[in-house]
């Protein structure tokens, strides 16, 4: 396939065409998932749980995060790369600016940030300097310590209504892509048709405009033997991984996953 840019999502929202995305942290993986035509590769400080063995995403280095892009960039070929700002690396503009850029060189298309509005003027510093910002919202796992545990945001009508906002308001301040994690999913499909960038869910239901699940959990891989709700083991009734990699695109676009079960109510 060609190589997928955010023109190429941004052509894929308005024609209705789910968007496919999986966590990746290494060449390998790189290689079989743009085998299997996953068009965005998430190198995720979920690497602190799944391969680092941590209990939470907190530990993880910008450095950390750079060696596992540069590991990515090696064994892609097509996919847009996208690649987590670690905890705490944008706690200030200076740092926004000097780790996305690090993220950028190590081989990243687009980095994503977690939190809410208050990332406004750092994602308008970034795009500015021509780095493209995904806004990650709902669950946002650097900051489960305030949020009190895992769990589904933006339940009640306040919460929602200020999700919605912040919404409109990172995509004003320049952000190309939105991730809502743990979203009610009639909440996650109103912020979808508020905006018009790409919006990816996970565990956000099925009227999003993508999908994404950590690798090692749609493989049927964990160290904890906790499985969230929102994720299904892809490699039931698969030969081997790649079929189940290829099973996961066909069925994100099928839109026959996320099912029901998957995602959450207000």
């Amino acid at each position: 396939m060609p190589a997928i840019t955010l023109t190429t999502l941004q052509s894929l929202k308005q024609k209705g065409e789910k968007i496919t995305m999986l966590t990746c942290y290494d060449a390998t993986f790189a290689h079989a998932c743009n085998q299997a035509g996953v068009e965005v590769l998430l190198v995720g400080d979920s690497l602190g749980m799944v391969l680092q063995g941590h209990d939470s995403t907190l530990p993880v280095t910008t450095a950390e995060m750079a060696y596992h892009v540069a590991c990515v960039k090696r064994g892609n070929q097509d996919a847009l790369i996208l690649a987590d700002m670690a905890f705490m690396a944008n706690a200030t503009l200076e740092q926004s600016l000097n780790n996305s850029a690090l993220l950028m060189k190590a081989g990243a298309h687009m980095v994503k940030v977690e939190g809410a509005v208050w990332l406004a003027e750092s994602i308008r510093a970034m795009t500015e300097r021509g780095i493209p910002v995904c806004a990650h919202m709902g669950l946002t796992p650097q900051t489960v310590n305030v949020l009190g545990g895992y769990k589904v945001q933006g339940r009640n009508e306040n919460q929602a209504r200020q999700m919605r906002a912040d919404a409109i308001a990172l995509e004003q301040a320049g952000a190309a892509m939105l991730l809502l994690e743990c979203v009610p999913s009639e909440l996650a499909a109103e912020i979808t048709h508020a905006v018009k960038i790409p919006v990816i869910g996970i565990g956000a239901g099925s009227d999003t405009d993508g999908q994404v699940l950590v690798l090692h959990d749609m493989l049927g891989l964990s160290l904890t033997g906790r499985v969230p709700k929102f994720v299904k083991n892809f490699m039931t009734g698969q030969p081997d991984i790649q079929s189940a990699l290829s099973a996961y695109v066909t069925e994100v676009k099928a839109v026959s996953f996320p099912a029901t079960e998957h995602g959450f109510s207000a």
